[in-house]
């Protein structure tokens, strides 16, 4: 009888323990990465700029054109119509990067097509070992 009693207190201290394994587990594999998605998802809109393509959460594409931040709207222009979005309609943004000025693209093909003539080789002439062998079959 004594170690019947002394099972159940230890059980209830296990039951206890894998309460609170659950309870951890939950938290990295549901809550924390819903942060971090939070978190990225705040640093993309902090970095929004006019000019910018973005694709809306219904799956509009545009550019950007304005972004008031006291009304925490964007308007996009989607092939010259204008229409205003709040901010958290904003699901995807990519970013544009500065162009090359023509001049410095212009060189750098001509000196890419001047390494290409450079790096061609001559075919070779058939040696007569190898056409000793094509004559043998």
């Amino acid at each position: 009888m004594l170690l019947l009693g002394a099972n159940s207190g230890f059980s209830g201290m296990g039951s206890i323990i894998f309460i609170v394994l659950i309870f951890g587990l939950m938290y990295f594999m549901m809550i924390r990465p819903q942060k971090k998605q939070q978190q990225k998802h705040q640093e993309m809109m902090s970095k929004l700029q006019v000019g910018d393509k973005v694709v809306t959460i219904g799956r509009l594409h545009g550019v950007v054109d304005k972004v008031d931040t006291d009304a925490k709207t964007v308007t996009l222009d989607c092939d010259g119509i204008y229409l205003v979005f709040d901010r958290t309609a904003i699901m995807r943004v990519d970013h544009v990067e500065a162009v090359q000025p023509a001049a410095t693209a212009d060189t750098d093909v001509a000196s890419a097509t001047d390494d290409k003539t450079a790096d061609v080789e001559e075919p070779k002439e058939p040696t007569d070992d190898s056409v000793k062998d094509d004559s043998d079959k």
